[in-house]
């Protein structure tokens, strides 16, 4: 297996997947309990494309969804 890093030492690279894994695990992994892969594999699809995308804020863009940033950012770029 070969570690996904940058350079030798940096150990940052897997940082903020690391933090979304941390973050599903809380508020959807570890408060349900499924009972087939299958469910599982669509609550989480859920999870990202109906509530992460779209209405959890993200301190990293300026407490905004990733759809509301990205709209914002769309209308920028053709003012």
């Amino acid at each position: 297996m070969k570690p996904s890093m940058s350079r030798k030492g940096n150990c940052y690279d897997n940082a903020c997947i690391e933090s979304f894994h941390s973050i599903l695990k809380k508020e959807l992994i570890y408060c349900k309990r499924f009972k087939t892969k299958q469910e599982a594999y669509k609550e989480v699809f859920q999870y990202i494309e109906f509530f992460y995308n779209r209405k959890r804020i993200h301190g990293s863009i300026g407490y905004m969804s990733p759809v509301q940033f990205s709209i914002q950012v769309s209308k920028r770029k053709t003012s």
